[in-house]
C-alpha cells in the first residue's frame, strides 16, 4: 500500500503522455502526448500551462547544453526544436526507410551529454525491429544495439557505468555496462516483470542511485535498489502510468505522465484521471537530469 499522497497536476487526457522534462531555470515541467501530437508544458509556481501542437508524432523532448532550443524525437527522427517565439523544426537525422511503420520511442542523456534513444514499429509490437541509437555531440548517429519490440528508458546509475534500458513487451529490464566512449558492454537482466506487477515502462534514478520505474498496466510507480529489489511503491489512480522524472527546487517531485491507450470503455470510466500528469512528493530526492551537448 503506497504511502505517498499522489496529486493530479494536469487531468491532459494525454493518449500516450510521456517523456516528462524538468527545466529548472524556467521551473517548468515539460511533457508529450505522443500520438496525440502535442507537447505540453506547464508552470510549476503559477500553474500556468502551454501547449505546442506538432505536424506528427512528438516522442520525447531533451534539453541542450547551450540552452539554445531543444532536440526531439518525432516519428520519424531526431531533430531540433525551438518553441519561441514560435515552433520551429530542423531535422538532423531520418533513420527509418520510407513505410517502415517503425517511429522513435523513449530516450535520455548520459553524463557526458550523448543521447539515446529507442525505436519500435508503432503498431505491431510482436516485431522485434527496435533500434537503440546513440547520438554523438558532434550529432553523428550510431546504432548501439537492436532486436527490441518496445524500447523504453533508458536511465543511468549515478557513476555512468551502467546503463538501464527495457524492452516492455517483454517485461524486462536490462543492465548494460557503459563504458566512457558509449561503449555498451554484454546486458545482463536486471530484472523480469511478473504477473499483476505492470510492464516496465519510463524511468529515472535518484540521488541514492536507486531506479524508479513506472508500470503500465499496473497502476504504479516502484523504486528499485541498484541490485533491482523492490524498495517502495507508489499506488497512481490509472492503470497506464507510462514515465516519470524528479522535479521542483529540491528535486524531491516526482512527476508521473500517464496514457489513456490500452484501456476499454469500462476502465476509462473506473479511471477518471487516465490520461493526467501527477505530482507526488517523495524523500529522496533526485538528481538533474542530463543535457545533451
Amino acid at each position: 500500500m503506497s504511502k505517498h499522497d499522489v496529486q493530479c497536476l494536469w487531468q491532459a487526457g494525454a493518449q500516450l503522455g510521456e517523456g516528462p522534462l524538468w527545466v529548472a531555470e524556467q521551473n517548468r515541467l515539460y511533457f508529450v502526448d505522443l500520438k496525440n501530437k502535442t507537447l505540453h508544458a506547464v508552470q510549476a509556481d503559477s500553474g500556468e500551462r502551454h501547449s505546442w501542437a506538432f505536424p506528427d508524432f512528438i516522442c520525447w523532448l531533451i534539453a541542450r547544453r547551450d540552452g539554445d532550443g531543444f532536440m526531439a524525437g518525432l516519428r520519424d527522427g531526431i531533430a531540433r526544436v525551438w518553441l519561441e517565439p514560435e515552433l520551429r523544426i530542423e531535422y538532423l537525422h531520418r533513420p527509418f526507410a520510407e513505410g517502415s511503420g517503425l517511429r522513435m520511442n523513449d530516450a535520455k542523456v548520459d553524463s557526458t551529454g550523448r543521447i539515446w534513444a529507442g525505436s519500435m514499429h508503432n503498431t505491431d509490437y510482436a516485431q522485434a525491429v527496435g533500434k537503440l541509437f546513440r547520438l554523438e555531440q558532434d550529432l553523428m548517429l550510431h546504432v548501439a544495439d537492436a532486436g527490441y519490440h518496445i524500447c523504453n528508458g533508458p536511465t543511468f546509475s549515478l557513476d555512468g557505468a551502467t546503463m538501464y534500458h527495457t524492452d516492455s513487451f517483454e517485461g524486462r529490464t536490462y543492465a548494460y555496462p557503459l563504458s566512457a566512449d558509449g561503449a555498451l558492454g554484454e546486458p545482463r537482466v536486471w530484472r523480469q516483470f511478473g504477473e499483476g506487477e505492470g510492464s516496465p515502462d519510463g524511468m529515472t534514478v535518484d540521488s541514492e542511485g536507486c531506479v524508479w520505474i513506472a508500470q503500465w498496466g499496473g497502476s504504479r510507480v516502484c523504486r528499485y535498489s541498484p541490485a533491482g529489489e523492490l524498495l517502495d511503491t507508489i499506488a497512481v489512480p490509472v492503470r497506464n502510468p507510462a514515465s516519470c522524472t524528479f522535479g521542483g527546487a529540491d528535486l524531491k517531485t516526482l512527476y508521473i505522465t500517464t496514457a489513456s491507450e490500452d484501456n476499454t470503455p469500462e476502465q476509462l470510466a473506473a479511471h477518471p484521471l487516465t490520461g493526467a500528469v501527477f505530482a507526488v512528493r517523495v524523500d529522496v530526492p533526485g538528481v538533474p537530469a542530463a543535457r545533451f551537448g
